[in-house]
């Protein structure tokens, strides 16, 4: 049973040692992303599930525990997750199957340490660009399924064609994509992220349309109400920040 649900952005700049002398740029969404978690801790999950897109070789359940780096982005730090999130100066492990968290886990895993995020187990699912908008429904509501409270941390940028310097360049459809998803996730309106379109989402370059259904799936029947915390496309990408209650 869905009780809560956190919405965040996933560049590895929200890492202020990723971002180094540009970290200030993206404080307000920082502070965002706190608040947002603390929805997920007043709920009192019994579980928490984070939900991020990833590459082929991150994809499927992660454990807690799993590791994840960001020396992939000139910075020696690694995080773990569940425990206190961050672990700098060792070699990050990986899963049994020889795989490490995706980027947006990892991000997401750093957002939870620096938080202190002990209110519920953790574990992390990546989940494949490609996968189709009924199916990400199925994978969510398999999560939510049964009488335990689940909370979902899902990670997730919209357009990356805001601006000209984006990494997408500019696409003139970018602005009305991320304002329709901006007030789907801003009232919870499952059907609307449900019925987004796949095709625009890749040829826009939002990482988060999975992700977002997976937690339309995972939301039906659930009866929560929805916050939009933050929107903005700092670099030109899409950054939403929302919480589900």
């Amino acid at each position: 049973m869905l009780v809560a649900a956190a919405v965040c952005p996933c560049p590895p700049l929200l890492v202020p040692e990723v971002a180094a002398g540009a970290a200030p740029e993206l404080d307000a969404a920082r502070a965002a992303c706190t608040d947002a978690l603390g929805v997920l801790a007043a709920a009192r999950p019994d579980r928490l599930v984070v939900v991020g897109p990833a590459e082929e070789n991150g994809r499927g359940p992660h454990p807690e525990g799993a590791h994840g780096s960001f020396r992939g982005f000139g910075v020696d730090l690694d995080v773990r997750l569940g425990g206190n999130g961050r672990q700098n100066g060792t070699e990050p492990s990986s899963d049994a199957d020889g795989r490490v968290l995706p980027a947006s886990l990892a991000v997401a895993t750093w957002l939870l340490g620096r938080t202190g995020w002990s209110a519920a187990p953790v574990e992390g699912l990546g989940v494949g660009e490609p996968l189709a908008a009924e199916r990400c429904a199925d994978v969510g509501r398999q999560i939510a399924a049964g009488p335990e409270r689940l909370a979902l941390l899902v990670m997730g940028d919209s357009s990356a064609c805001r601006t000209l310097k984006a990494p997408g360049y500019l696409d003139e459809r970018a602005a009305g994509f991320d304002a329709e998803v901006a007030r789907a996730l801003g009232t919870a309106d499952v059907s609307a992220l449900q019925a987004l379109d796949a095709g625009l989402a890749y040829e826009l370059k939002a990482s988060g349309r999975a992700p977002w259904q997976v937690l339309a799936g995972a939301a039906q029947g659930a009866d929560l109400d929805g916050t939009l915390l933050y929107e903005d496309a700092p670099y030109g990408v899409g950054y939403l920040i929302a919480t589900w209650s």
